[in-house]
């Protein structure tokens, strides 16, 4: 089954081919279209075994995007496959489910009508997942789709870990809950990390750490997500790129009130003001904050030990929670590729049973890898994640189930 899986941004569209079968999977070709609604969009397309193809041109919206790119499919030179027909499915990315979806789901009217009315609870991020699919359906009438939640795998949470204490009512009639995200990520990383360390999945405990410039941890118990430190949006927990993480809402009460700010001047402050880039003044780069720190900066060298010190808090709570922890999962840019920040992290847990390999950690970068000594009662390692094949995953299976 040829399957093309599309993430939708509000200006962009990430997208790669898959062909799934019952036995394993193939990449055929991935790319992104950036910079939808300007003269200067671009596209670039990447198909396995072939150079490199790129396109700066006006694209005025996503269905032209799409177009474009299922058009660099089927190119002589570039392309994948045939013709448009060759295409089985398309898989979406959608953020926010709401309550509605624990698992990924068959488009039909009944699951458009409930990614709409999540619109208020992800309004960056939904819309234009929703566009992708409405394209989909005026390019390719009738092709199958499924939509797979960020939220979908964090639904196990009970309400213990994602109530919060505020009048009932606002629960009941506005859905103010702790819904986390990263949910496919979470998910695909702790299975791989099984499968690396002979851990039983279904019977384990999993704190997977999806560290990029959005990050979040999450506490898994046996298969099913326990908690997470993201929230009824992606601003809580960790800090993150340009979001800051936990923080008493008190100070940003008192913070709009000292400089009049309005709602959205407060949204831009929390999620796009904040966080490395905003504390730093530097860049929401990591890899800048590194190098400012080791060459003297005294505010980037701070930002990095506040940076550490929220995630082993978080692995330190889920590892009480949950009575203790089997294994460790670092994935995501910065931890994939932040041999520092994950010994940062893991010193100093001997006490719960980590033992750390530093000489097997030392320069791992974007690899899958045990980075924990043989005799360490809790393993830890380093898992590569691929949104993108647990979206082609989900639509091979929901379809190939429908049609049994």
């Amino acid at each position: 089954m040829i399957i093309l899986v599309l993430n939708c941004g509000s200006s962009s569209v990430k997208y790669q081919v898959i062909d799934m079968t019952s036995e394993g999977h193939r990449l055929l070709a991935k790319g992104l279209v950036e910079r939808i609604g300007l003269s200067d969009s671009v596209l670039t397309h990447k198909a396995t075994d072939k150079p490199v193809y790129e396109m700066v041109r006006s694209i005025p919206d996503h269905t032209a995007g799409i177009n474009l790119l299922l058009g660099c499919l089927t190119d002589e030179k570039y392309g994948v496959i045939d013709n448009l027909a060759q295409l089985n499915a398309v898989g979406h990315r959608v953020a926010h489910g709401g309550e509605y979806f624990s698992d990924s789901a068959v488009v039909n009217n009944t699951v458009v009508k409930q990614i709409e009315s999540c619109f208020e609870l992800a309004p960056l991020h939904n819309p234009a997942n929703l566009k992708g699919i409405f394209s989909i359906e005026n390019i390719l009438p009738g092709i199958p789709q499924v939509a797979t939640f960020d939220t979908s795998f964090h639904q196990t949470i009970p309400a213990k870990n994602y109530m919060y204490a505020l009048p009932y009512r606002y629960y009941e009639e506005e859905r103010v809950r702790k819904y986390g995200f990263h949910g496919t990520s979470h998910k695909f990383v702790a299975e791989k990390a099984c499968r690396m360390t002979g851990c039983d999945y279904s019977a384990s405990r999993i704190i997977t750490c999806h560290i990029g410039n959005g990050a979040s941890i999450t506490a898994i118990v046996a298969g099913k997500s326990y908690d997470t430190s993201m929230g009824f949006t992606p601003a809580d927990g960790l800090i993150m790129g340009t979001r800051c993480g936990e923080i008493d809402p008190g100070a940003l009460i008192y913070i709009a009130e000292k400089e009049g700010l309005s709602y959205s001047k407060l949204s831009d402050l929390i999620n796009k003001q904040s966080g490395v880039a905003g504390f730093t003044g530097i860049s929401s780069d990591m890899r800048d904050i590194v190098k400012a720190a080791d060459n003297g900066d005294q505010r980037a060298a701070l930002l990095l030990d506040m940076y550490d010190e929220r995630m082993k808090k978080f692995i330190g709570a889920y590892a009480a929670i949950m009575g203790g922890t089997d294994l460790i999962v670092f994935t995501g840019g910065v931890a994939e590729n932040g041999p520092d920040r994950r010994l940062r992290v893991c010193s100093g847990l001997e006490f719960m049973g980590v033992e750390f390999d530093q000489a097997a950690n030392e320069g791992v970068r974007g690899e899958d890898k045990i980075i924990s000594r043989p005799d360490s009662k809790v393993k830890v390692v380093v898992a590569t994640t691929d949104e993108e094949l647990v979206i082609a995953s989900d639509t091979f299976r929901l379809l190939k189930k429908r049609s049994e």
